[in-house]
């Protein structure tokens, strides 16, 4: 996750973006193509790439660099769209895998003759609930896939997030971003030009959460070239 803004290097301000989107598709996809063709190379140097049947041929040392020669000379297709949610939606989803194991134990069903019975969710049919067996050895199997290697750690923090500094950096950052000034007290009854802080609903008093200023739109790109 990536914040929308940062810290001018002087501390004196708040820095945000010119755009309102991450990343251009077509030089992430450079980049992409960059990254995939050297991991590639890398993996036939040290003899990590097996070629069966009609790739036999890749084998040899030429035929291999002509492929990737070939392949670089291609634009690549980076998938990538809006999210269907905002942040909330985004924090809730990461949480499944930051905050929780493979499986809870709501969707274990039993245990017996060495099989273990879970729900599952068929996303091919509707997201339908399925319960599905496995042998006791191949359920560890596939649970200890999820689980890190030693030295890894599920959330790692950056920049003014660091845990070194991140009780001065977030002090700072709600020093630049500004306080939220609640609006002055209605009394019950009044007719003021303040009234409208008052809820329609339940008349109580009403306050500020966020104020959203309108995105720029000089030099924007057009969405199908943009990634948020």
């Amino acid at each position: 996750m990536v914040p929308e803004g940062g810290i001018a290097p002087d501390g004196s301000r708040w820095v945000r973006p010119r755009h309102d989107w991450f990343l251009p598709v077509k030089a992430m996809a450079k980049v992409f193509r960059g990254k995939f063709l050297e991991a590639l190379e890398e993996a036939f140097a040290a003899g990590q790439l097996r070629f069966p049947g009609q790739m036999r041929t890749l084998a040899a040392a030429h035929a291999f660099a002509a492929l990737l020669g070939m392949s670089s000379r291609h634009k690549w297709v980076v998938y990538a769209k809006r999210p269907f949610g905002g942040p909330e939606h985004v924090l809730q989803y990461l949480g499944n895998y930051t905050h929780r194991v493979a499986i809870s134990n709501r969707r274990l069903v039993g245990l017996a003759d060495d099989q273990v019975r879970f729900r599952w969710r068929d996303s091919a049919h509707h997201n339908r609930k399925r319960v599905m067996a496995l042998h006791v050895e191949e359920f560890l199997r596939r649970f200890f896939l999820h689980v890190l290697p030693g030295g890894f750690v599920r959330i790692r923090h950056f920049g003014w997030l660091a845990n070194r500094k991140r009780k001065q950096s977030l002090q700072l950052c709600r020093k630049l971003l500004g306080e939220v000034v609640p609006p002055p007290a209605v009394s019950a009854g009044s007719h003021t030009s303040t009234e409208f802080w008052s809820c329609p609903a339940c008349g109580g008093l009403m306050v500020v959460i966020e104020r959203i200023a309108p995105a720029p739109i000089y030099g924007r790109p057009p969405p199908e070239e943009c990634a948020v």
